[in-house]
């Protein structure tokens, strides 16, 4: 019988630590924080600050001595007309000219009457964009001197950037965690809870791109921030 007591016993203290356990387990349960989850999200268009424009010059013809004399010409008169308009010298650079023989192939039977093509590539990079956009419009006065400038060359595209930043991303960050506080504000005002402070928020990476194909001188920044916020009851 003794034996019998002892199981007994020691089964009902099993019991009833278990039994302490599980209410306190669900206790912990019951009282576990609550949290939303939300996403703030920033934007802004700004004007691009720095515009890579290669000014492009093609020519073809047979005596190499004159063609690189015709492009010696035609590089200062380039410079001249950007200089003259605005832009800064050290914001100019020549490249090589780029020769192709025409003739090299011997597969190819259809021989042009010019054996060389050129390409000479005149490269403005200035922080001075609206001067810049504006000389882009009045290449065409080149012409009048009989050179003739590639327009829309598709391997010297022009290219707008924004480096201005680190100047404006504290701001942001600060706007699109404010629109991730109200977004959080309607949920607990929704679920009859009140908002509390911010446990956990990571800032999402920086994007800038092309406002629409038509301006890329426009460049659109944007930023999303995730928040957490503590929930009340």
């Amino acid at each position: 019988m003794k034996h019998y007591y002892w199981e007994t016993l020691v089964l009902a203290l099993g019991l009833a630590v278990l039994g302490l356990f599980v209410y306190f387990g669900l206790d912990a349960l019951g009282s576990r924080e609550r949290v939303v989850a939300v996403r703030g999200l920033a934007e802004r268009e700004v004007k691009a600050d720095r515009v890579i424009w290669p000014v492009v010059y093609k020519t073809t013809g047979n005596d190499l001595p004159a063609l690189y004399s015709q492009l010696n010409d035609v590089s200062g008169r380039i410079r001249r007309f950007l200089e003259q308009n605005g832009i800064p010298k050290a914001d100019i650079t020549t490249g090589a000219p780029e020769i192709v023989d025409l003739y090299a192939d011997r597969y190819n039977t259809n021989r042009p009457s010019d054996r060389y093509n050129v390409t000479l590539v005149t490269t403005v990079v200035t922080a001075k964009v609206d001067q810049a956009r504006s000389l882009m419009s009045r290449m065409g006065e080149l012409l009048k001197s009989g050179i003739a400038i590639s327009a829309n060359d598709y391997g010297n595209q022009v290219q707008y950037e924004f480096n201005g930043l680190n100047a404006i991303k504290p701001a942001m960050i600060e706007e699109a965690t404010r629109n991730a506080r109200k977004a959080a504000e309607q949920f607990a005002k929704d679920s009859e809870s009140e908002l509390g402070k911010i446990k956990m928020a990571s800032q999402g990476l920086f994007s800038i791109s092309d406002r629409d194909s038509y301006t890329p001188y426009i460049k659109r920044v944007r930023v999303v921030t995730s928040v957490d916020f503590y929930l009340r009851d």
